[in-house]
């Protein structure tokens, strides 16, 4: 038999000892006829690898299985963490939205009562104005008949002193 060339390592905490090798089986080696019970052996070692391997196997199926309840714990704690995060974003996006609503909503009634207060203003000053325009046009009208009948009093004093004069003429 030829060595192998696989090296075993020490244990932890203790200096590397000489590399021991362990030895391989060779096949280039010439068979030799093995007996019945070498034969029988070979079977029971063959078997028990086999029974080895299914042990293996079973063993893998159940880190995969293992692996796969993980992975689906994984997947379900990061579906949480998503909703979680999700609600919360949207929680504090509302909580936003309502503030800046309410603060437009306060700014609005801010300009319609100061718009409101300055139409009010202007309406009184229109008031104001034509109760003006209507004592102007009142003492309008009055100067008109103060001058009709100051005219009508010169009138009738110009008649009597043309009266005068023909009376005086004659």
């Amino acid at each position: 038999m030829a060595p192998s060339g696989r090296k075993h390592g020490g244990k932890a905490g203790k200096p590397a000892q000489e590399d021991q090798t362990i030895p391989a089986y060779d096949f280039e080696e010439e068979r030799k006829e093995l007996s019945g019970s070498e034969e029988d052996l070979r079977e029971g070692a063959c078997m028990t690898f086999l029974a080895h391997l299914g042990e293996v196997q079973n063993m893998l199926e159940r880190f995969g299985a293992d692996i796969n309840k993980a992975l689906l714990a994984k997947r379900k704690r990061l579906e949480m963490y998503t909703k979680a995060s999700l609600k919360t974003s949207n929680q504090k996006i509302e909580h936003v939205w309502k503030t800046q609503q309410e603060q437009r909503q306060k700014l609005n009634h801010e300009f319609s009562q100061q718009f409101l207060t300055l139409f009010q203003q202007w309406d009184v000053d229109v008031q104001k104005a034509e109760e003006q325009e209507e004592k102007l046009a009142n003492m309008f009208r009055q100067q008109q008949k103060v001058f009709q009948q100051a005219r009508i009093v010169q009138s009738q004093r110009l008649k009597t002193i043309k009266q005068l004069y023909e009376q005086f003429l004659k």
